[in-house]
């Protein structure tokens, strides 16, 4: 079974602030290995309930944030600018399933982290069949288009909640709840990963019998 794992930062464990997703701030480094932690929390689940290959695709900024170094063994890294699908670049080499990790609402959105569509500087709105949209979606469907499903997201309670409503029954990994745009109540680390470690287990049993989101 191959999973692609397409991860992002500003959902990650404990992100509040632009300052902490930006390369070009002292916060930044200590958000990668946060992240590559969360990434691997995911890995580890994956791992226990039956997946034989992992791909994870960094989907942030200009998609370097991972840190090669501290990666599950298990896992192979897509990383780098301008990959032909972006976010979800691998999904085209044939996949069988899908984890969005530390991923985020889209613009606009209410009681949400950093929510944002793309470029929270040059991107106001974007719509899909008269349906707002936003990186969770758009990428759900790019997902969808070469038959693989996405099974998973971990991010705040928002960007959980707009899964679900593109994604019926998508496995969920809440390890935050926005109490302002920069501001949330955060679960402990240790314990949000291990919430992301259960429900990747989860999601990838449920696959296995057959009870996928459609």
């Amino acid at each position: 079974m191959k999973l692609l794992i397409a991860c992002d930062m500003e959902g990650i464990s404990g992100v509040t602030a632009w300052n902490q997703v930006d390369p070009k701030q002292p916060e930044y480094l200590r958000f990668r290995h946060i992240m590559t932690a969360d990434v691997n929390a995911a890995v580890r689940g994956a791992v226990a309930a039956g997946a034989t290959e992992i791909v994870v695709t960094d989907g942030h900024w200009n998609k370097d944030n991972v840190l090669l170094e501290e990666l599950h063994r298990a896992a192979r890294l897509n990383t780098g600018n301008y990959a032909p699908h972006g976010m979800v670049e691998g999904v085209q080499a044939g996949v069988d399933c899908v984890f969005f990790i530390g991923y985020h609402a889209c613009s606009g959105a209410s009681g949400a982290i950093l929510c944002h569509t793309w470029s929270d500087e040059k991107v106001s709105n974007v719509w899909l069949n008269d349906r707002l949209i936003g990186e969770i979606g758009l990428n759900a469907c790019l997902a969808g288009q070469y038959g693989a499903p996405v099974l998973l997201i971990s991010g705040d309670a928002a960007a959980c909640a707009e899964a679900e409503e593109w994604i019926s029954g998508i496995e969920q990994a809440v390890v935050k709840r926005a109490t302002g745009y920069t501001a949330a109540e955060c679960l402990a680390v240790d314990i949000a990963q291990q919430c992301i470690e259960q429900a990747a287990c989860s999601a990838i049993e449920r696959f296995k019998q057959g009870k996928a989101p459609p």
